[in-house]
């Protein structure tokens, strides 16, 4: 399964992508923030052309190098397939596009090489990181403890999942999907359009209840496949939609208490300020 994060060199946004238990970098992105070009793609193409060496790496790799490969990746329209490569690749890329930003570019993508090496050997350093970064963007500790609860419940749902038969991306959509109906009556596309949200993580913009609701669907999903022995997307799909009616009924048993829905607008996007009207 692959996941999408946002990485920031100098402000650049660069998205990266767990594949293989390594990072892979979004070439587009790479390009973009080393040249600020309004068109990477084409830089791209056209960098291709001058290297050869670089060409030739990309389409066949090498003993070294491992090519590009086409990995899913979060865009404004939802997840699409981007080139991506890994950091011995990009390292490589680097070389062949002059900008003074390589050297600060080059010691950057090392220190995060070198952070997820740190995670692999010790997995508590993420849950750690991922505890600060929330703590910097201003959300509560409370819910912050929320958040990481739920990400383990996750964590432990998509292991389930991949042990007993779902493999691509698409399915695991297709089960969160099936959750997320059964729970609170809307996809998670429909959720994030309830939200305003795009590019963002629907998880990071619930509230308490929404959090509570979530994890109650997930892990009964995680349940009920293992004591039903689940094999195979299908029963999977079953169990998805059961675990969620279980946290969904009792979704709908607190709005009767509150008179309120549980599905909320909220979200934690920065408050746009309103541009000063001047009187003339």
């Amino acid at each position: 399964m692959e996941t999408t994060k946002i990485a920031l060199f100098k402000g650049k946004k660069v998205r990266k992508t767990l594949y293989q238990n390594e990072w892979w970098f979004v070439i587009n992105d790479i390009v973009e923030a080393l040249t600020e070009s309004r068109d990477p793609a084409q830089y791209f193409k056209r960098l291709k052309i001058r290297d050869k060496e670089l060409a030739r790496l990309i389409d066949k790799g090498e003993v070294q190098f491992v090519p590009p490969l086409m990995l899913k990746v979060e865009t404004d329209g939802g997840q699409q397939k981007a080139y991506c490569w890994n950091t011995e690749g990009i390292f490589r890329l680097i070389q062949s596009i002059p900008s003074p930003k390589a050297e600060p570019f080059k010691r950057w993508l090392a220190k995060v090489g070198y952070e997820r090496i740190q995670e692999i050997e010790d997995p508590e350093l993420a849950t750690k990181r991922t505890r600060m970064l929330y703590k910097l963007k201003g959300y509560p500790d409370d819910w912050i403890e929320k958040r990481m609860r739920g990400i383990a419940i996750r964590e432990e749902l998509t292991d389930e999942w991949q042990k007993r038969g779902a493999q691509e991306q698409k399915d695991y959509e297709i089960l969160t999907a099936e959750i997320s109906k059964a729970t609170f009556g809307i996809t998670p596309s429909q959720y994030k359009k309830i939200k305003q949200l795009k590019r963002e993580n629907l998880r990071d913009h619930m509230d308490d209840f929404e959090l509570i609701f979530t994890m109650l669907g997930e892990r009964s999903s995680t349940e009920i496949h293992r004591i039903e022995d689940s094999k195979g997307v299908p029963k999977l799909q079953k169990d998805a939609k059961r675990g969620g009616r279980i946290a969904g009924i009792a979704r709908k048993e607190l709005e009767k208490e509150i008179g309120k829905s549980v599905v909320s607008k909220q979200n934690f996007l920065p408050k746009r300020k309103l541009p000063q009207l001047r009187g003339n």
